[in-house]
């Protein structure tokens, strides 16, 4: 079944999916298993494996790309940190972004040891968004929070379970420090569950073959994932690739803050540089660096070919540059926690860099956000406090040969909108609008998709409201010839008939039951001129509802 290159294609392609089932099974377990809706319904969270180096080799079909780099870096930490003293039965758990691998603190890692034959022959991994983490504000996602220590709990890696005995201290000492401590345990007991399962079909693998068995199918599956990498980059001309774009601001007064990309590109070699790029801020939307590596690898792969499977095989086909204290590669103590907004705009960067070279294979800007509403109060119905956290979706960017879709989650996050059902069941808020935001796709010969428009106000109590946004200021740009996209937008109907603008990160604002605060997502950029789109198209715009007459009067114009 060896040969000089490695284990036999079928007998590989056979094992990589029997891997794959395990880390699906393993995505299903949590899933099916946690206390909170932002993962039993939005499913906000990603499952893995990694071999006896800390190397990614398999992840679950329906995991988040932004997770990527985090889960490896995980597994580099326990490698460093414990090294041999690693033994069967152990768990650790890390969320540190700056000493734990971890991208923010919300997003708690486990990792599992799997032995055979008396060796480490890997690990298995898993990565849960909770609802919070602690820190100053609810939900552990506020703008403005200035350094990490507000942000939430920050746990080193350390093990939860010791060769199997679980280490109720530390557990005590986790649930302690976060709100909503019952959920909290629910969520990390399903993670635990999936860790535990995952290591089982592990041992399963091992038995039907080998330990060595499966140390070469890690090896090949890694391996045959960076030629495939390389194969595509080689087919990219050669050349520098710029392009440059900013964030609206940071929630603590810093605004426009660039991001600048060089993308040198010479046979199977690619370079993206950072250079140039600001320096990290005050508030929380810097990036780590593995935050950064895990956009760029997503953004390279989806445009060059989107099936290469996600390992650490990308990883080493990529290089990246990025200034140490840079907006892009912040150190400790840098706040981070809403760095999946960062991580998007990256993607959009890429994007704009690679469009003339690969025209057929770029889109408009998307929403270029991660849009949270946190709600937050004590439920009258049980007088317990509850947090209801979600990240909503948007617009996607039109592409070379379709419009863009509408109200969804793009790029690195891969997240479901929360159904008005669940809202209302698990939380007393009413959901008073759910639609689309008219007119907020770019025009071209592909439109752009159109942003979310969420309405929800408190049912028999006060509550308060955390929001934040961007592209709320810089609208996502269209591309050869196509419009940018609608800005977002948070509101506060007073009840009266009164409506006031919020802030596009909108810290702690009260809402009594005649109260409602709107959520308007960004919408995305069009793509090509928009003379050419097709009359019967531009029919179906309006009688849809999706453009205005007066929207398609003015942007449509021969």
């Amino acid at each position: 079944m060896l040969n000089k290159v490695g284990l036999d294609p079928i007998a590989l392609e056979i094992s990589w999916n029997g891997l794959k089932s395990i880390t699906d099974e393993c995505f299903l377990t949590i899933m099916r298993s946690a206390f909170s809706t932002n993962i039993k319904e939005r499913h906000d969270h990603s499952t893995a494996i990694a071999d006896a180096q800390g190397r990614l080799v398999v992840q679950a079909e329906h995991a988040l790309p932004i997770h990527l780099a985090s889960m490896a870096g995980l597994m580099t930490h326990i490698l460093d940190q414990y090294g041999d003293t690693i033994a069967p039965g152990d768990v650790f758990i890390g969320n540190d972004p700056h000493v734990a691998g971890g991208t923010h603190l919300p997003d708690i890692n486990l990792a599992m040891p799997v032995f055979g034959e008396g060796r480490l022959v890997g690990f298995v991994a898993n990565i849960v968004h909770h609802a919070d983490v602690g820190g100053a504000a609810v939900g552990s996602m506020s703008g403005g929070l200035d350094e990490i220590y507000k942000e939430g709990l920050r746990i080193p890696i350390v093990r939860l379970f010791s060769k199997g005995v679980l280490q109720d201290d530390m557990m005590r000492v986790l649930l302690l420090n976060m709100r909503l401590p019952e959920e909290r345990k629910g969520d990390l007991n399903a993670q635990i569950a999936a860790a535990r399962l995952g290591e089982r079909r592990l041992q399963e693998f091992i038995s039907r073959h080998s330990a060595a068995y499966m140390e070469a199918v890690f090896e090949d599956i890694i391996r045959r994932t960076n030629l495939r990498m390389r194969a595509a980059i080689a087919k990219l001309p050669d050349g520098e690739y710029t392009f440059c774009d900013v964030m609206d601001d940071d929630g603590a007064g810093t605004e426009d803050i660039k991001i600048n990309l060089l993308i040198r590109k010479s046979g199977e070699k690619i370079l993206f540089d950072f250079e140039g790029t600001d320096r990290q801020v005050p508030g929380n939307f810097n990036l780590t660096f593995n935050a950064t590596q895990s956009a760029v690898c997503f953004s390279l792969k989806a445009l060059l070919d989107p099936e290469v499977p996600n390992n650490h095989g990308i990883f080493d086909a990529i290089e990246i540059r990025a200034p140490l204290g840079s907006f892009m590669n912040c150190v400790a103590p840098a706040s981070v926690a809403l760095r999946a907004n960062t991580c998007q705009r990256v993607v959009d960067i890429v994007i704009g860099a690679l469009a003339e070279a690969l025209p057929d294979q770029a889109i408009g800007a998307a929403n270029g956000a991660n849009t949270s509403a946190v709600f937050a109060g004590i439920d009258p119905r049980s007088g317990k406090q509850y947090i209801y956290l979600e990240t909503l979706g948007g617009g996607m960017g039109a592409r070379a040969t379709k419009d863009g879709k509408d109200g969804v989650q793009v790029n690195i996050t891969n997240t479901s909108n929360l159904p008005v059902e669940a809202i209302e069941i698990e939380y007393p808020l009413r959901v008073d609008e759910y639609a689309l935001v008219e007119d907020s796709g770019g025009a071209g010969r592909f439109r752009g998709g159109l942003g979310i428009r969420r309405t929800i106000r408190p049912v028999d109590h006060d509550c308060e409201f955390n929001g934040v946004g961007e592209r709320f200021r810089n609208r996502p740009w269209g591309i050869f010839g196509g419009t940018a996209g609608l800005p977002g937008r948070f509101l506060l109907l007073d009840g009266a008939g009164g409506e006031e603008s919020l802030p596009s990160k909108a810290n702690r604002i009260r809402l009594t039951p005649a109260m409602a605060a709107v959520i308007e997502t960004p919408g995305a950029g069009g793509y090509g001129e928009p003379r050419e789109r097709r009359p019967d198209m531009l029919a179906d715009d309006v009688e849809s509802g999706k453009f205005s007459p007066e929207f398609v009067a003015f942007n449509y114009r021969k």
